[in-house]
Order: C-alpha cells, then sequence, then structure tokens
C-alpha cells in the first residue's frame, strides 16, 4: 500500500475512483474505517478548507437561541392556548424554519428506544448488515453511507439507515429484525404527530385546519436512522454538509449526549444542541413553495466530531402515491395581486430529481422554480 502524508500518496498519485470502490466494496461505512483503527479519513471524505468550521469555532451567535413551542394544550380546536401555538409556530415558521417542539405527544421511552434501536443497527457486525447496503434509492430499507457520485461532491461522515413507509406503509419482514419492533412504534408516533402539524401548519397560514392533511402533502415518511462515528480528522470533513431539506416538513429527534447540528439565520450558523424528550421541527423547500414563502426552508450542517457516536433519527414527509402525479405550486388561498406565486407549478419528482442531479453543486433548489 502507498504511504501517504496528510492525506496524500507519497508518489503523489491519487486514483479517487479506486478509493471510493474500494471503500464501498467493505459495505462496512465509515464505522468501518473507524473500526480498522485508521488516523486518516479517505481523501473524497476531505471538504474544501473555506466549508469545515473548526470546533474551536463560536458556533451560536450570542443572542441568538432556536424558538422552543411547548404544545400543551394546543390539542383543543378554536382555544385559547391553541391560537397562542399557532401564532408561536407562524413566527418561528416564517423566521427561523426550524423549532424545537415540547410536550409534543410522543413518549420520551418511544423516542429512547428508537435511538438505541438505531444504535444497535449501526453497531452490528458487518456481516449482519452488509446485504442492505446499497446505493439503490428504489429500495424501500437500504443501509448506505455518504459517498461522492460525482467528481463535484465530497463525502460526509455519516453512515445512514433508511426506511420509506409509502403511505404509510412497510411490510415489516423487511425490516431489520434488531431494530423492526421500534422503528414500526416511532413511525406510528410520527403518523399521528404528522396530523397535528398538519392542523397546526395550516391554521398557522391562515387556511382550513384541514387543508394540508386533504392535499396530503405530508403522507409518506422516510426515516432515516443516522450514525456519527467518531471521526480522526473531524476538522477536515463534515457530518452533513450545507443543505436544505427537499421536504414538506421533517422531525429530528436527536440523542441527548452529542450536538453538532447547526443552522444558518441571520447569515450566522446557531447550533442546536439536543435537549432531551424534545423534537426539532424543520420546514422543507416543499412547504416554503406551497406556502409561498411565507413559512422559511433554510440551510443546516452537521459538524463531525473527535468524539462519538451521534445518533440521530430524521422522519421526511412526502406526499402520498395518490398525489404524486399532480402538480404542486403556492396555494391559492394565499395568492393576491398583492401577493402574487413566486414559484411555478412543478411535479414533485420532478424537483427531487433535478436536486439530486446537482446535489453537491447546490445548497437548495428553491431558485429553479421561482418565477
Amino acid at each position: 500500500m502507498v504511504g501517504q502524508v496528510n492525506n496524500e500518496p507519497i508518489d503523489g498519485t491519487y486514483n479517487r475512483a479506486k478509493e471510493i470502490k474500494q471503500f464501498e466494496d467493505t459495505k462496512s461505512g465509515v464505522k468501518g474505517i473507524v473500526d480498522s483503527g485508521a488516523t486518516n479519513i479517505p481523501k473524497f471524505f476531505v471538504h474544501p478548507p473555506e466549508t469545515v468550521p473548526t470546533l474551536t469555532q463560536p458556533g451560536a451567535a450570542a443572542g441568538l437561541e432556536l424558538p422552543s413551542i411547548d404544545f400543551s394544550g394546543a390539542e383543543s380546536a378554536g382555544g385559547e392556548r391553541r391560537r397562542e401555538v399557532v401564532e408561536e409556530i407562524r413566527k418561528a415558521a416564517s423566521t427561523w424554519g426550524f423549532f424545537r417542539m415540547v410536550n409534543h405527544g410522543v413518549p420520551v421511552g418511544a423516542m429512547d428506544a428508537m435511538l438505541e434501536a438505531t444504535r444497535r443497527f449501526h453497531e452490528q457486525a458487518t456481516e449482519e448488515k452488509k446485504g442492505l447496503y446499497s446505493g439503490d434509492g428504489r429500495m424501500k430499507v437500504r443501509f448506505t453511507s455518504n459517498v461522492p457520485t460525482r467528481e463535484s461532491e465530497v463525502g460526509c461522515w455519516r453512515d445512514i439507515l433508511t426506511c420509506v413507509f409509502q403511505d404509510d406503509n412497510l411490510d415489516p419482514q423487511i425490516l431489520p429484525p434488531v431494530c423492526r419492533q421500534e422503528t414500526q412504534d416511532y413511525v406510528k408516533h410520527m403518523i399521528k404527530l404528522r396530523e397535528t402539524m398538519a392542523e397546526l401548519l395550516s391554521e398557522a397560514l391562515g387556511i382550513t385546519s384541514d387543508y394540508l392533511s386533504n392535499i396530503e402533502c405530508m403522507k409518506s415518511e422516510a426515516l432515516a436512522c443516522l450514525y456519527y462515528p467518531f471521526c480522526p480528522q473531524p476538522n477536515l470533513t463534515m457530518g452533513n454538509a450545507k443543505h436544505s431539506d427537499t421536504t414538506f416538513l421533517t422531525v429530528l429527534l436527536q440523542d441527548h449526549n452529542i450536538g453538532g447540528l447547526q443552522i444558518l439565520h441571520q447569515n450566522q450558523w446557531v447550533d442546536v444542541p439536543p435537549v432531551h424528550g424534545t423534537l426539532i421541527a424543520n420546514i422543507g423547500d416543499l412547504m416554503q413553495i406551497i406556502s409561498n414563502d411565507k413559512f422559511k426552508s433554510v440551510e443546516h450542517r452537521v459538524l463531525a466530531q473527535p468524539i462519538g457516536p451521534r445518533l440521530s433519527v430524521a422522519c421526511f414527509f412526502h406526499p402520498s402515491t395518490n398525489v404524486i402525479s399532480k402538480p404542486f405550486g403556492p396555494i391559492k388561498e394565499l395568492l393576491s395581486e398583492e401577493n402574487p406565486p413566486l414559484y411555478r407549478d412543478f411535479l414533485v419528482h420532478e424537483y427531487i430529481t433535478y436536486y439530486k442531479l446537482n446535489y453537491g453543486l447546490i445548497a437548495s433548489a428553491l431558485p429553479h422554480y421561482r418565477l
């Protein structure tokens, strides 16, 4: 094997495609690199220096803290407490695009169990999980790492188990046994929370509470069980590079030990420290479009860590198959002569395909669809 100095081969040669293939052939993800005892990360995980903050940089700007919303009492339609929660959501979704949810109705036990199930899956022996390792996005359940597919991309230091519940359904037998029950239970809670969020977000937009449910824009879930192992060179890479979500809504569960999530607010990166028992709501690109910019989808990132592992579970809400072939665009009830449409109509799969084809080149596909 050719020696390396500062991640560069001593003889000056570097075969990027070969290194990626060698990594993919192990089917062990970045955790496999850590388990091997490597002290240098593969070169295709190395990001341009200007895009990687140092861990000693202050992440949170002074005086800026993510809004926290207590959902207690919000279940009573028409009540004063409900109106207060709706107004807090409107403010947070229109300015931050993120907010912390407290007393959201998902049992803490179910959340802790989901995180522990995520750990169990990723910390299995490679032989137990490599059968699910695949870059085929059509698979309903797959295990993968974040590796570049084109020259312009750089990998991110994380492993992912993705489980896609199309129209709320997924054959439980294809879920890994080591996390099957916990995943099924957690998704049931996500579906219930989604219905609550659809009502509250509709009301925050000033339309009927059943609007978002009726257009079925959040009727499918993709659960991403994320594992960010210790990184031997965290100053060279990212756990997740700067991006916005293509979803209508994302609900994030963070472990309560290790932070690293940052969001971009007022052109400053703000830390989102984990708080046990809470969830993070994240407005996605598609929600920004149908709200005609009333709600904001903002860029965020995850720092690689010199400790680990960091665990998180992201639930991405997408449309049902009933409406996947129907065009989406700004909600007509929100438009007027004073507030004309800012985006053209589009098909959801068209939007996501465009984003994927340009991944690594753009942080968001929103400008492509703006009128």
